[in-house]
């Protein structure tokens, strides 16, 4: 029998795709907490605050949302600017309710132990997960 414990992976990108599926079926804005002096994570420096930022991850606030076990990725606008943001999911502090703060944080060590089954370095696996999402540079679309 192998040892599970080192196996297992965390439950972190689980619970943000549930959390993040409850608030959108409640009709709530989900905000992510995330850690934005994290490795690889690719966000409007200008508005982190105290290493932290909290990004609106509404489906009517996002574009090409992808919430994967290593990074959710979206594009948004800040400022009236577009832009492509990257976040691994070990930097997730946690994800709630803008209206009523429900939601979930998450413990800040889930990941030390923790090592993949196959180890691939952090910039290959971005420039892999960035190529096959970008075969249509497509604007804006309006949402009713």
């Amino acid at each position: 029998m192998s040892d599970a414990t080192t196996s297992i992976t965390p439950t972190r990108p689980y619970m943000v795709r549930a959390i993040y599926q409850w608030i959108e079926d409640n009709d709530l804005t989900p905000y992510l907490m995330v850690d934005a002096t994290a490795e690889n994570v690719q966000i409007p420096v200008g508005h982190v605050q105290d290493g932290r930022i909290v990004l609106n991850i509404a489906s009517r606030a996002t574009g090409n949302m992808s919430m994967e076990n290593d990074y959710v990725h979206f594009s948004a606008r800040f400022g009236g600017v577009s832009q492509e943001i990257w976040v691994p999911v070990k930097a997730i502090l946690g994800i709630y309710a803008k209206e009523n703060s429900q939601g979930m944080f998450f413990d800040p060590n889930e990941y030390d132990d923790y090592q993949p089954a196959e180890e691939v370095p952090a910039a290959t696996t971005h420039a892999k997960l960035a190529a096959p999402k970008r075969p249509n540079k497509a604007g804006l679309k309006v949402l009713k």
